[in-house]
């Protein structure tokens, strides 16, 4: 693995919020498990807990370079979604309908059996389902949304349509909306809340966790043996839930590289700052752009928004996860969007984090070339939260070598396009971005 360190990046609302947290200890002897899982994300602690439910006489243990959720599972902005990469008419336009039809069926099953887990399982992480918004702010966009209404409608899926201007506007009042795709399978969450809960979920289960644990070699003949820093793990198998960390780990070195979002959140609205705006329902909402803007308003009404410009750096380094042009693109946006404001709100909190991408912009999850006792899962493009659950379980059912209605989802077992080594990383991403940042400069040229 790279000696390449994790920064110490601003923490998002979330983590700096979230109150007492009581990390595990480091691993500082020798264990030997069944199943090591690398990452205390999402996908870590989901697979986790989900190998020990299936066997509970399974040895499972997690490692965890910071603390869990420090990564992407802790910044990101809390939509728990169906989208797949950039968006339904991308997907299709990329991989397909037929791909776009199965990955839907999957993420619909994401959402809902997460909402089951969360329910189910008692997790305190302030969810709620109040619906999801794709709103247009150019007549281009309202052309892109109703294609995406209709290229899903086509495909059998009848509960994602189109609403007018004044229907939007009376769920979210901006003048700048001109109608909005509406899809209610949307669940929104503390995300450090979650995460952290399902930590717990882990322990209570039997899982071993150790956190501030970063792996540091791992060799894989015979057994994998996994070395960190104090501690080290004899592992019969094991799962990479690193996303987008996993170019650390010379196995999973092209497979994805991280790019980084940015957000911003508000300090709490007054009734009187929030007359004007509606938003009685908490709709989670996001724009018709490539480089989507995406936000919500938070249980005690703060205005969490995020996305716009995108960064990448050279050699993958982690080292992107503050931008104050970014930051400053996103109050600037929040002012557009929602002028009332302008002079009246305090931002509390900028962060950054980094999210997994794939050369062809499509999740993937599976075995490490012919070695089956070595799984992973990168590439959920921003929309991990549902997603990485659902991954999850497929894990699990690749872990433990058994047949799955999961595993004829098309992000399983794929052929992964490599991303070329630098310079041509960098141009290659810089040219993907610049060609999503171009479409969007075209469908909003007209806006003053």
């Amino acid at each position: 693995m790279s000696t390449q360190p994790f920064p110490d990046s601003p923490l998002s609302l979330w983590l700096e919020t979230f109150g007492d947290y009581q990390p595990q200890p480091e691993l500082k002897e020798h264990i030997t498990v069944d199943v090591a899982v690398i990452g205390g994300g999402f996908t870590g602690v989901a697979t986790a807990h989900e190998l020990k439910k299936a066997d509970p006489a399974l040895n499972v243990a997690l490692v965890e370079a910071k603390t869990v959720g420090y990564g992407a599972s802790g910044r990101n902005g809390s939509f728990a979604m169906t989208v797949v990469g950039l968006g339904f008419g991308v997907t299709a336009m990329l991989r397909g309908k037929d791909y776009l039809q199965r990955a839907h069926r999957y993420m619909m099953q994401a959402v809902d059996g997460l909402e089951e887990l969360i329910r189910t399982e008692s997790l305190n992480c302030d969810m709620i389902r109040p619906g999801f918004l794709r709103a247009a702010t150019t007549p281009a966009y309202i052309k892109r949304i109703q294609h995406d209404v209709k290229l899903m409608n086509d495909l059998g899926f009848d509960d994602i349509y189109w609403i007018s201007q004044d229907e939007v506007r009376q769920k979210v009042n901006s003048d700048k909306y001109l109608g909005a795709m509406y899809e209610p399978r949307l669940l929104l969450i503390n995300p450090a809340k979650l995460v952290r809960a399902e930590r717990d979920l882990a322990l209570r289960r039997g899982v071993q966790v150790y956190e501030n644990t970063p792996v540091v070699t791992i060799t894989s003949t015979p057994k994998f043996t996994i070395t960190t820093p104090r501690g080290s793990i004899t592992a019969e198998k094991v799962v990479f839930a690193t996303n987008g960390y996993s170019h650390l780990f010379p196995q999973m070195k092209r497979k994805q590289i991280p790019a980084f979002t940015y957000m911003i959140a508000t300090e709490q609205l007054s009734d009187e700052q929030l007359a004007d705006i509606g938003w009685q329902n908490y709709e989670g909402v996001e724009d018709g752009r490539n480089l989507i803007h995406y936000y919500r308003l938070t249980p005690d009404n703060r205005i969490v928004l995020g996305g716009g410009p995108v960064g990448l750096t050279w050699g993958n380094s982690l080292y992107g996860d503050s931008d104050e042009a970014a930051w400053k693109h996103l109050e600037e946006h929040l002012m557009w969007l929602f002028p009332s404001l302008k002079k009246h709100v305090k931002i509390t909190h900028r962060w950054g984090g980094p999210f997994s991408v794939t050369v062809n912009l499509s999740p993937a999850l599976g075995y490490i070339g012919a070695d089956k006792r070595a799984v992973y899962s990168v590439g959920c493009i921003g929309h991990g939260v549902s997603m990485s659950h659902r991954n999850g379980q497929a894990l699990t059912d690749l872990i433990l070598e058994r047949e799955s209605e999961l595993l004829e989802c098309p992000f399983v077992n794929p052929t992964v396009i490599p991303w070329p080594p630098e310079p041509l990383r960098m141009m290659t991403a810089g040219a993907l971005r610049g060609y999503l940042q171009l479409e969007d400069w075209w469908y909003e040229r007209e806006i003053s």
